[in-house]
């Protein structure tokens, strides 16, 4: 049996030329309509189009009986169907056929009398363009399907919620902060509301406040003048200037330094700002976003956030579910992260085996929405197989699916020579640090203590974090 290349309709008046085309292209393995006319062609076309099955490409005559019909399917299929590529077949070959081509494009256009070898690599190569371009299309609706809200994916009652929340604070420019742990997804919720707002088409800028040194971030917020500090060879626009009327995204904003706090407050309150070493005010007409991963009340009872700043945020709160708490969701982010890779890496990737989705189910995933993308894509980096199977899980996983459990026999022992308490305690967190890429707070949930006193212990037994968030040693 010849594989299906794919589908190629036909149009051409001239019966012998149409039916040595037709035959040709049949015994190379594509599935092929001829037609005579204008109508017939339509009609073949938006017939293919309702069964689920269009053409990739269309191989028309420029002349049935006049160049009127040529053209005319052209721009019909280009604006119907733009995945579906279109080829002239005319013997008057010209730049004014190009141009009256106009914005519908063809693909190519081939001279009669036709060169057989020409015209059939013409052909192979605008049903290849197609025939991509149409599975990327259903790659894409896949992953942008019906469980999905502008990149955020699940079915949950309480993503759904939270869908249903974006939608009310899009609607207004209120000040908007979003709570998570880590790798729950804060930013695309903030792109959600971006998109869903009246900014949609204005600039989206995202700053990570834990990321930016506390003697850089605030310039990098409001910009320097030239001579400000050493280093500012010349004027420069911050991260408030460059938004414009867009959304500036303040991520990690319970990470930022104490001292830059009241003058993020005043540019919150009156709505304008001053660049580094300037006394001139500017007026900010974005919107503002944050996001935090620490419990920002916390920290205020701790004083190492503003009770005023604090308030002034916790305006409209949009709560974002761990992983944990919406395990229903776990295939959909599946099939979702397996589609992203198939267009990624063009491999046609099926699928996880239920052995590994028992071991999805079995973990507690403190990393999250962005641990089970980690992992998943690990898994379609090392195999060379289209289906991932538990061989690929990472060590973590593999515990989770042999379902090792704690109970009366297997609880922990002191040995018979003793311990040093605090070695335990510091292997322990560095175990906490090294299964949450080195985010603070996941550890401290796992280790059962706060996230200051994780810092203090941190602190206490010489412990700091490489630039890949993984918890060593001081050496």
């Amino acid at each position: 049996m010849i594989e299906i290349l794919g589908k190629v309709l036909v149009a051409d008046d001239e019966r012998s030329q149409r039916e040595i085309l037709v035959s040709s292209l049949e015994k190379r393995g594509y599935q092929v309509t001829g037609v005579a006319n204008l109508k017939a062609a339509i009609d073949a076309f938006e017939q293919a189009r309702e069964e689920g099955a269009p053409f990739h490409t269309v191989v028309t005559d420029l002349r049935m009986p006049t160049d009127k019909e040529g053209l005319e399917l052209l721009v019909h299929v280009r604006t119907e169907d733009p995945l579906c590529e279109v080829i002239l077949v005319t013997a008057y070959a010209s730049s004014d056929v190009a141009f009256q081509s106009g914005e519908a494009r063809a693909f190519a256009f081939l001279e009669k009398p036709l060169d057989f070898e020409k015209t059939i690599f013409t052909i192979d190569s605008a049903v290849e363009k197609s025939r991509l371009a149409h599975e990327n299309a259903n790659l894409r609706q896949l992953i942008h399907g019906q469980n999905s809200f502008c990149g955020l994916v699940g079915k949950e009652e309480s993503m759904k919620h939270l869908y249903q929340l974006i939608e009310r604070v899009s609607s207004s420019d209120a000040l908007c902060l979003i709570r998570g742990e880590s790798g729950t997804g804060k930013e695309l919720v903030a792109r959600a509301v971006h998109d869903c707002s009246q900014r949609s088409a204005q600039p989206f800028v995202a700053i990570n406040c834990a990321a930016i040194p506390p003697n850089l971030i605030e310039s990098e917020l409001f910009g320097h003048e030239k001579g400000a500090f050493t280093g500012a060879s010349s004027r420069r626009s911050g991260r408030f200037e460059d938004v414009g009327n867009g959304s500036l995204f303040l991520d990690e904003i319970g990470a930022m330094a104490l001292e830059l706090q009241p003058k993020l407050l005043r540019a919150l309150q009156e709505m304008e700002f001053s660049r580094v070493g300037s006394v001139e005010t500017i007026p900010f007409n974005g919107r503002i976003i944050a996001a935090t991963a620490r419990d920002l009340e916390e920290a205020v009872q701790q004083e190492e956030f503003r009770e005023d700043l604090f308030f002034r945020l916790n305006v409209v709160v949009l709560d974002i579910p761990p992983l944990r708490e919406r395990k229903g969701d776990l295939s959909l982010l599946v099939d979702h992260f397996i589609a992203k890779g198939r267009l990624r890496h063009n491999r046609d990737f099926e699928g996880v085996t239920p052995e590994v989705m028992d071991a999805f189910e079995s973990h507690s995933w403190p990393g999250n929405v962005r641990e089970l993308e980690n992992c998943l894509e690990r898994m379609m980096v090392l195999t060379e197989d289209s289906l991932l199977d538990a061989k690929l899980l990472p060590p973590g996983l593999k515990n989770s699916q042999s379902g090792v459990k704690i109970d009366e026999e297997s609880h922990f022992s002191l040995p018979s020579e003793g311990l040093v308490l605090e070695d335990l305690e510091k292997d322990l967190i560095l175990q906490a640090l090294l299964r949450s890429d080195g985010k603070l707070e996941p550890a401290a949930r796992m280790l059962g203590i706060t996230y200051k006193t994780l810092q203090y212990r941190i602190k206490k037994y010489g412990l700091r974090e490489t630039s890949d968030g993984v918890g060593h040693e001081k050496e």
